[in-house]
């Protein structure tokens, strides 16, 4: 069940046109803040059905996260939970790890065609003394909160 569903999610990505990779020189900008829009919906539907299919009673966790303020606060605060997503503890999430290195690198590309100043990532000290699974959860929480904030805010994709 896992794998179809991926797949039709991977195929709703790709058949929009511009979206396979970074996005080129001449790429309408509503084009690009489409292809976000699509990408981080994808990656809240793989958050969900691995947050289903590990269900805990951690989903009553509350999380803050930054607020959205325009295209180098969005690169800058997906750069981090990249990072953040890449730790040892998150094998299971390795494919939301993908979709969210994929949609900090389209947001970046998008800021620099835009002239937008982007600062260089910065790479985030993980903790090993926490447990595996808490740090998941809350992993897998901060990204959910973020993404649904981005889509209520896709505007701010338009300003640096």
């Amino acid at each position: 069940m896992q794998i179809p569903l991926a797949l039709i999610c991977f195929s709703v990505v790709m058949l929009v046109p511009g979206c396979t990779g970074l996005p080129p020189k001449g790429e309408s900008m509503r084009n690009a803040v489409h292809c976000i829009v699509n990408m981080a919906q994808t990656t809240l539907v793989h958050i969900k059905k691995l947050r289903t299919k590990v269900h805990t009673l951690i989903s009553t966790l509350e999380v803050s996260s930054p607020s959205i303020e325009g295209l180098t606060s969005i690169s800058r605060d997906l750069g981090l939970l990249d990072n953040e997503l890449q730790s040892p503890a998150l094998e299971l999430v390795s494919q939301i790890q993908a979709d969210v290195s994929s949609l900090e690198g389209r947001v970046r590309s998008l800021a620099l065609t835009m002239d937008c100043t982007v600062p260089a990532r910065v790479k985030s000290e993980i903790s090993e003394d926490v447990f595996p699974d808490s740090y998941m959860y809350v992993s897998l929480m901060k990204v959910q909160h973020y993404l649904e904030k981005l889509l209520l805010n896709k505007d701010k994709l338009k300003v640096c």
